[in-house]
């Protein structure tokens, strides 16, 4: 008997998922474990394997579809089956009419005329490289139309949301098409380039990607057998080409570098950011102080004249449109409200200089602050929470973002388990992490799965200030910075060091009682650093 197979449930918020390719056929024979297609999910793609053998009679959806989970996706039975029935109780919009009752055959394999992508053609589009990512921008063409691609080859830099990342061809042959020129922006599942045999006629692949064919290739190629000696460093393969990132390029262009002298340290020995920057050269001081009368010019700064109005329209970039779109929605879908507390500083300092003088260690008071977050959330389970609309996500677990500023905008690498962790090593993550953040080097993984998060602009010599909760989260904490006047201690006015904090809350999880007593809980921590060793 015939089985229907749904669109899966493949993590704890899909509610709905995309085809992303098809590995097997219609009339191909399936085995219980044989993997029938990966599906894309609000967080990754994964592959969806069989639970059932015997052939694939129907597809409900076709590559780069998406639908609802528990829709049908797919039936399995035996060949020459009447599924007509089945289809029919499907009730899928791309289903064939239950009135007609056409046979297997006619439903799969008669497509409209030119809308078959030819054999051995893989159409790429926009991959979705975070959780939140919608669009994407072409940072930069690694190919150009003509070059040879091979599987693992990265293609182009793509700048999401929320940093710019390497996407890497799962395919090979030949960049037939490129419909994103460097710099455009596209929402995700959009025709990114076309890969394939050479001299294929890719204006009809381009007709049959319009009409929503599906491709008829075959499985993709075979992976070329891999050549370490010629990925290992130096960053230069026969041909002299150089592997470099378009921003270490441009770095090196700029400072007059000849990349070839440079070594790589990023991954298969690509020459990437710092690099460049880290590399001193010897021979070519001269050279590169040495400006031609059209560097020289361009240094020149924009004269403005007086009284003259002058406006610059400067494309939002993904990040910057990302930001704007989420705290909007945070702030005015949850109910804020604040609440701020002044904390001696003292003990604090104190024991910093103490832990600081021991060998290979550093923390920053920031790291203090993390701390003590993560302590108090095991106290008050109540602020680690996430509004769900008819219920309330209490996180067991405690994971602390923590904000970092960069030059397109603001980006939240989590600390995971940081209630587990020593100062030390929660100074050793933020650190590390924030270096990757500001290099746009962090990985979609390193930025989810918060439950809390810590904002300081207290470095900037800033008293006070309140922030917009960083959503799913049902609080931020606002850090200034460490202030010193004089205070009252012992009854005496004495001079003393403060800071102040802010606590935004989400009224819908968060009663102001709640926000309070957590407040008073890491003001203890703080000004007893002791206690958060104990």
């Amino acid at each position: 008997m015939a089985e229907i197979i749904t669109m899966p449930r493949l993590s704890d918020t899909m509610e709905e998922g995309v085809v992303a390719k098809w590995l097997k056929k219609v009339g191909d024979k399936v085995n219980e474990g044989d993997i029938l297609a990966e599906i894309e999910t609000d967080k990754a793609t994964m592959e969806f394997e069989s639970f059932h053998t015997g052939t694939l009679l129907y597809i409900g959806l076709k590559e780069g579809e998406s639908a609802k989970v528990d829709t049908l996706l797919a039936i399995i039975g035996k060949e020459g089956e009447d599924i007509s029935a089945l289809i029919a109780g499907g009730a899928q919009a791309s289903a064939p009419k239950a009135e007609e009752a056409k046979p297997v055959a006619e439903v799969t394999t008669a497509p409209v005329a030119g809308a078959t992508i030819p054999a051995g053609v893989e159409v790429v589009t926009m991959p979705r490289l975070s959780d939140t990512m919608t669009e994407g921008t072409v940072a930069s063409w690694l190919k150009k139309v003509g070059d040879t691609v091979k599987e693992g080859d990265i293609l182009a830099e793509i700048e999401t949301d929320k940093a710019t990342m390497e996407f890497e061809s799962f395919y090979s042959g030949t960049l037939l098409y490129i419909g994103l020129k460097e710099g455009e922006s596209a929402a995700v599942d959009s025709l990114l380039a076309i890969i394939g045999p050479a001299g294929t006629d890719v204006n009809a692949v381009l007709a049959a990607v319009k009409a929503g064919g599906a491709s008829t290739s075959a499985p993709a190629t075979p992976k070329a057998e891999s050549k370490p000696a010629e990925t290992a460093t130096p960053a230069a393969n026969a041909n002299d080409r150089v592997f470099a990132s378009p921003l270490a390029k441009k770095i090196a262009q700029d400072k007059g570098i000849n990349l070839t002298e440079v070594k790589g340290t990023g991954e298969n020995g690509r020459i990437v950011k710092k690099d460049v920057e880290n590399f001193t050269p010897s021979a070519k001081v001269a050279t590169a102080t040495t400006a031609t009368p059209a560097t020289a010019s361009a240094a020149i700064p924009t004269v403005i004249p007086v009284g003259v109005e002058v406006t610059e329209e400067v494309k939002n970039s993904q990040m910057r449109k990302t930001i704007a779109k989420r705290l909007a929605e945070s702030k005015f879908t949850a109910p804020h409200y604040y609440l701020a507390i002044e904390i001696d500083m003292d003990n604090a300092m104190e024991s910093r200089t103490q832990i600081n003088n021991l060998p290979d260690t550093k923390i920053s008071f920031n790291d203090m602050v993390v701390k003590a977050c993560a302590m108090a959330l095991k106290k008050h389970p109540q602020v680690n929470t996430s509004w769900k609309g008819d219920t309330t996500l209490y996180n067991k677990h405690v994971n602390v973002g923590v904000a970092v500023a960069i030059e397109d905008g603001l980006v939240v690498p989590v600390i995971k388990f940081t209630d587990t962790l020593t100062l030390t090593q929660i100074g050793a993550l933020v650190k590390d992490l924030a270096g990757k953040a500001r290099n746009k080097k962090l990985t979609p993984a390193e930025m989810e799965g918060s439950t809390f998060t810590v904002s300081n602009l207290g470095m900037f010599g800033v008293d006070v200030f309140t922030s917009i909760i960083n959503q799913p989260n049902s609080a931020i904490l606002s850090v200034g910075a460490i202030v010193e006047k004089p205070v009252v201690k012992n009854g005496q006015i004495v001079v003393g060091h403060t800071m102040q904090v802010t606590l935004a809350c989400d009224h819908r999880t968060i009663d102001g009682a709640t926000g309070a007593q957590f407040l008073q809980t890491l003001k203890a921590y703080i000004e007893n650093p002791v206690t958060m060793l104990a």
